[in-house]
């Protein structure tokens, strides 16, 4: 490509991110609420119209090497790149980005073993595979900053410490019907409490670790490691969505059980609150800021924030602080998760598995869950810390959406502002 070229792309890449970060800061594009009424689900749109020429133009040059079909896993590939978008792949890691991504390969691998015989790659293969995947997803859209986003690493695609690679000899160690029975329907919101899959995928990988020569120090990371074979024979074994959608129900039982949020220094709310909580105005001024300071960490699910509530709720106690702060300060469960638009409301993800959509005009958007005010709980003696134990009913997924369209607009000017002086760099060097 020549320089003349090179300037012209980039031009036209900067002019799309400098209409988008337009639209981002226009407040009348927002949807309007009124105070009277329930917030209604939000749909955020990510990217605009405008963006969308941008999506799928890049062609990668791939290696040549790597032996994995992708071209057969077109369909989850295309999802995985909406929900890794670029800008946006690190507020989504948690809960779309990397588990769609883990998924993909798992029933790529899958797929390649019904005409290899094998559950993985070796090093050398992994190491293209992985580097061809990458390019072909950054083409799509997605994040070029998958590797450290998802850890994605050559050796996600190997057998690691796993002893048993060959299909044969994993049917013979495992027992096979059973295995099937327990995954072939789950249910995701069962599985999560009742662990039927998730105790047959652990007993299948328990008995095909005993097939190892050399015993190692701490036997669960290669247990571990037999959990990915265990899986990637299972996708073998099902259709293309169902396998995904059981891979994600697992993968979102994980993702619900715990706060992804990392808690910073609270002295500023311990000084405050203190005292019988004296000081009022200022205790939840405080509480406010770190609030603020949690929420643009990441979107998390429903289930998440609760865990993230209970979690800030215990560390607040541990300070000395007794009274309930939340509900004197009026926090609720929306307020850990990031904000969208004029509204101020928390977009929480359903806690039920879900992916980003693509739509040819409008772009990519995903569903927010508006309607469910609920109080955040303070942590009390007979709190449980058991996703099946929660103290406060909260739907797997949000009411149906019947607001218009938005943009997110906060998040998407702030990252907008950060590709786009990316790309003036790179010009300018």
């Amino acid at each position: 490509m020549t320089r003349r070229a090179e300037f012209e792309m980039g031009l036209f890449v900067v002019l799309q991110f400098m209409f988008m970060l337009y639209l981002c800061s226009s407040e009348e594009l927002l949807p309007e609420i009124s105070p009277d009424t329930s917030p209604q689900p939000f749909l955020p749109f990510i990217a605009p119209s405008p963006m969308v020429p941008f999506i799928n133009t890049t062609i990668p040059k791939l290696s040549g090497l790597c032996s994995l079909n992708f071209t057969a896993s077109e369909g989850l590939i295309q999802t995985t790149s909406h929900n890794c978008w670029t800008v946006f792949a690190p507020l989504l890691a948690n809960v779309m980005c990397c588990p769609q991504l883990d998924a993909t390969l798992t029933i790529t691998l899958g797929k390649a073993s019904k005409e290899t015989g094998l559950l993985a790659l070796n090093r050398t293969q992994s190491k293209h595979c992985v580097s061809d995947l990458e390019k072909i997803l950054v083409g799509k859209g997605a994040s070029s900053r998958l590797r450290s986003i998802c850890s994605l690493y050559s050796s996600n695609l190997t057998a690691s410490s796993c002893p048993v690679i060959n299909v044969d000899e994993f049917e013979s160690a495992v027992d096979t019907s059973k295995l099937l029975l327990a995954c072939e329907k789950v249910d995701p919101v069962k599985e999560c409490c009742e662990q039927a899959c998730q105790n047959a995928i652990l007993d299948a990988a328990t008995n095909v670790t005993l097939k190892a020569s050399e015993p190692l120090t701490d036997n669960s990371v290669r247990i571990s490691d037999c959990k990915n074979i265990v899986q990637r024979w299972l996708a073998t074994k099902l259709e293309p969505s169902q396998a995904k959608e059981t891979l994600r129900g697992l993968a979102n039982c994980k993702i619900n059980r715990v706060c992804p949020l990392v808690f910073s220094d609270m002295r500023d709310i311990s000084g405050n609150c203190s005292n019988e909580l004296s000081n009022q105005m200022g205790c939840c001024g405080a509480m406010e800021s770190y609030v603020s300071h949690l929420q643009k960490q990441a979107l998390i699910t429903n289930l998440q924030a609760l865990d993230c509530a209970t979690s800030l709720g215990t560390k607040l106690q541990k300070l000395n602080i007794t009274k309930n702060v939340f509900s004197v300060c009026h926090i609720s469960l929306k307020d850990f998760s990031l904000q969208v638009g004029s509204q101020e409301s928390g977009c929480l993800l359903p806690s039920l598995p879900s992916d980003a959509i693509f739509d040819q005009d409008s772009g990519i958007s995903f569903t927010c869950d508006l309607n469910d005010n609920i109080p955040a709980p303070w942590p009390s003696s007979q709190s449980s810390a058991s996703t099946c134990e929660k103290p406060v009913t909260i739907p797997a997924l949000p009411a149906a959406a019947s607001s218009q369209p938005g943009l997110y607009n906060e998040g998407v000017t702030r990252f907008g502002i950060f590709v786009l002086s990316l790309v003036l760099v790179i010009l300018l060097s």
